[in-house]
């Protein structure tokens, strides 16, 4: 039972600082385009990481076995789905980002069943489908534009990915350590992006760049957001089975929504409360079928 409330919190800290991310990145985004500002945020998180790494002793060694685990979570997971992400979020709209992405849970429910053979169960289904229609509640149906098809079609292969990844993590050993594994999977996906960006960077302008603001969003991004955020979610992961801890993912869209109505002064109706009683709800059932 200790395991399941620590491994929950971590991944409600992970979710909500992932729904705060967003109004970061709305101000970042306007300066940094998004493959640089994955790019970049993912630089200032591997120094981040080795620091921390270095200060706490981590021991660096991953069996050779594992190798080709830790490139495809950095490929499919850091790379592939975050650049899908915020290219799909650019090219639609954020209510259509926060619907298609919130189909993540099911992905992880389905990828746990085939990969990992985790047992479904009702409650499982039933906290999906209780956080899914939640979400939808806060985020509305009514004024979606599926007309953004590409956005709709990156964001898909978001969610789809960033489920995949959840559930290969499950499969590296326990005992690794998060700090090592995030260190090492933000290495590769900074290694596939750095030749699709090298070149780009001189279009920037180094004076927006030196822009407060900017800079200091951009190492909340890289620090908080990827290099905390990745950690409480993996190590979230670890102590969770992969299909429950995806119901986690569900209090993104619920913070971003409360932080964009507490700061950028957005409204919030009688749904929004809805919503979050029934994505609470969904929790819920996970934490007592662990129990």
């Amino acid at each position: 039972m200790k395991n399941t409330l620590l491994g929950s919190l971590y991944l409600i800290l992970a979710s909500s600082i992932w729904g705060g991310m967003y109004v970061v990145v709305k101000v970042v985004v306007s300066v940094i385009p998004p493959l640089e500002l994955v790019w970049m945020r993912y630089l200032v998180a591997i120094i981040a990481l080795l620091i921390i790494g270095l200060i706490t002793r981590q021991k660096w060694r991953i069996e050779k076995r594992y190798f080709l685990l830790i490139i495809a979570i950095g490929i499919i997971g850091n790379t592939i789905s975050i650049v899908a992400q915020e290219t799909g979020t650019m090219l639609s709209t954020a209510q259509m980002g926060a619907i298609i992405t919130s189909a993540t849970p099911a992905f992880m429910v389905v990828f746990a069943r085939i990969i990992l053979k985790e047992r479904l169960t009702l409650k499982k289904g039933i906290s999906v489908i209780l956080a899914t229609i939640g979400v939808l509640f806060i985020v509305g149906i009514g004024d979606v534009n599926m007309s953004s098809t590409l956005g709709g079609i990156a964001l898909f292969i978001a969610a789809l990915t960033w489920a995949l990844m959840s559930v290969l993590i499950k499969r590296l050993p326990s005992d690794y350590s998060q700090i090592v594994v995030t260190t090492y999977s933000i290495l590769v996906a900074l290694i596939v992006l750095t030749p699709f960006v090298l070149p780009r960077l001189h279009e920037m302008s180094i004076t927006q760049l030196a822009d407060p603001t900017i800079w200091g969003g951009l190492l909340y991004l890289g620090i908080v957001s990827t290099a905390c955020g990745f950690l409480l979610w993996n190590r979230g992961l670890q102590m969770l089975n992969a299909s429950s801890g995806g119901i986690f993912f569900f209090f993104q869209p619920l913070v971003g929504t409360l932080l964009g109505w507490l700061i950028l002064g957005e409204t919030i109706g009688v749904t929004f409360w809805i919503g979050t009683i029934l994505i609470l709800t969904g929790v819920l059932f996970v934490i007592v079928e662990k129990k």
